[in-house]
């Protein structure tokens, strides 16, 4: 004896059994299972809902055996019908009413939100079924039923129709209802929604081909973290070649893909998208290929070196070549600068106008460079001082090549020290490009792109994507090439 229905073989609570005559021809005979008093109003019909469902939420599953479970499942699919008919029709009159105002909201909407605490999302379905039963009542009707249609079969039906003309969405809503009450499918009833559709459309205006094509469209907007979501009215060819594509790509990969099928189909996009970026079959946008930026920071390419091993073979590296450096100027000559380090550097440190130089670059010419212009800068600031300054020389004594330096120079001398530091830090053989070979492979691993190439008639490639990164436009740089 079932436990929920005291009859064997029915096939809900009410009672239902269905008896075949044929094929697709079922009937429905009632038979009432226990004597239960109607409610005598909205709240007691409300708190036998409420007791009912706490009974099924406080049992045990694991103790129902198979088939009352199964019965639990279809009972609840049911009693999900009639639930979305009833609140679409209250709904519906609470909003014509105007209820939500008593509680000084301004729409319907607000109101569930508020009172009801849940998302705009999901207020905005109910709202949405309100209104739907309002257009579609034969198909709000045979969802209240509870057995007819599912609040998914009877919201795809009203998807169906709403595409035909207005005069005719009443006589297909009763067309597909009876087809659904005769024992039609969710294929059969796709197959005769196509049929009304394509009855119901005026004939395709040969003078105008490119009509049809008028209401295509694809939409696709992405949140903050970058998440996606795709939308759209797709012709019949495009998505016939969208549906070719995604169901190639989507098979399932053995019996340990657990993947359901919407998540197989987003794999899909991204695997059809991947080879078509992979085949180089994109256009080119402003002179480039397309592209993939993989940002990776010298933070986190520090975080990969555990224990700074790569961090300290670089410094020994440095070390022997600054060596090296030494070397050769106490042979070929300098610019006159001495090579000290240890106790003597801070000895001369003391007396010593001090510019400090944080390197990354084992690329010894490129500091040479930014140690002069840090020099010659600090000889220009110096000799403006000595100028204006107390006991300053007579004018006489002051005029001469540096004379005439004025801020344009200064300026020009920043900006040459600022693009050198840059190519200390991020130049092939730096510190950063040490790490980025030394830990990632493949095309990560490929030689870096100077960014301070010097005055050029045209834009260098890695320039142009700095740019672009940096201000997502093209950009003057004020009369200095950085």
């Amino acid at each position: 004896m079932n436990s929920l229905t005291g009859v064997t073989g029915e096939t809900g609570i009410t009672g239902e059994r269905e008896v075949h005559a044929g094929p697709r021809a079922p009937r429905t005979e009632v038979t009432p299972l226990v004597s239960i008093a109607a409610p005598a109003s909205a709240g007691e019909a409300l708190e036998m809902v409420r007791a009912g469902l706490a009974w099924l939420a406080a049992a045990d599953p694991a103790a129902m055996p198979a088939d009352t479970q199964a019965e639990c499942l279809l009972a609840l699919e049911r009693a999900d019908a009639v639930s979305t008919a009833a609140r679409a029709w209250i709904l519906g009159v609470f909003t014509a009413g105007q209820g939500y105002a008593a509680d000084a909201d301004y729409s319907p909407t607000a109101w569930l939100i508020h009172k009801a605490r849940i998302t705009k999302g999901a207020a905005r379905g109910h709202v949405g079924w309100a209104r739907r039963a309002a257009a579609h009542p034969d198909v709000a009707a045979a969802l209240a039923e509870g057995s007819l249609l599912s609040e998914s079969m009877a919201r795809t039906i009203c998807g169906w129709t709403d595409r035909l003309p207005e005069d005719c969405r009443p006589a297909a809503d009763a067309i597909l209802v009876a087809a659904a009450r005769a024992g039609a499918d969710q294929r059969d009833l796709a197959g005769l929604a196509a049929e009304i559709y394509a009855r119901s459309l005026p004939a395709p205006d040969d003078d105008d081909p490119d009509k049809a094509f008028e209401d295509r469209s694809v939409r696709l907007e992405t949140t903050f973290g970058g998440a996606g979501v795709i939308s759209g009215d797709l012709t019949p060819e495009c998505a016939a070649v969208v549906g070719a594509v995604l169901e190639a790509l989507s098979a399932p990969r053995g019996a340990e893909d657990t993947r359901t099928r919407e998540q197989r189909y987003h794999d899909a996009l991204h695997e059809a998208m991947g080879r078509l970026i992979g085949a180089g079959l994109l256009p080119e946008r402003a002179g480039q290929p397309v592209r993939a930026w993989v940002h990776v920071s010298l933070a986190e390419l520090r975080a990969m070196d555990a224990g700074s091993v790569l961090q300290g073979e670089w410094v020994t590296a440095v070390r022997a070549r600054w060596a090296a450096a030494r070397a050769a100027a106490s042979v070929s000559g300098s610019d006159g600068a001495a090579w000290l380090e240890g106790e003597a550097a801070r000895a001369v440190a003391c007396d010593a106008v001090l510019t400090p130089v944080v390197t990354g670059e084992v690329d010894t010419s490129a500091l040479d460079r930014l140690v002069r212009l840090c020099v010659e800068l600090d000889r220009l600031d110096h000799t403006a001082d000595d100028r204006t300054g107390p006991g300053s020389a007579p004018a006489s004594r002051a005029a001469g090549p540096d004379a005439a330096a004025g801020p344009d120079a200064r300026e020009a001398l920043r900006q040459a020290i600022i693009g050198q530091a840059v190519d200390l830090v991020s130049g092939p053989g730096g510190l950063a490009s040490f790490l980025r070979r030394r830990q990632l492979d493949g095309r990560l691993a490929g030689p870096s792109l100077p960014l301070d190439v010097g005055h050029s008639a045209g834009i260098p490639p890695a320039i142009r994507r700095a740019v672009i990164l940096r201000d997502q436009h093209c950009r003057w740089a004020g009369g200095y090439f950085l």
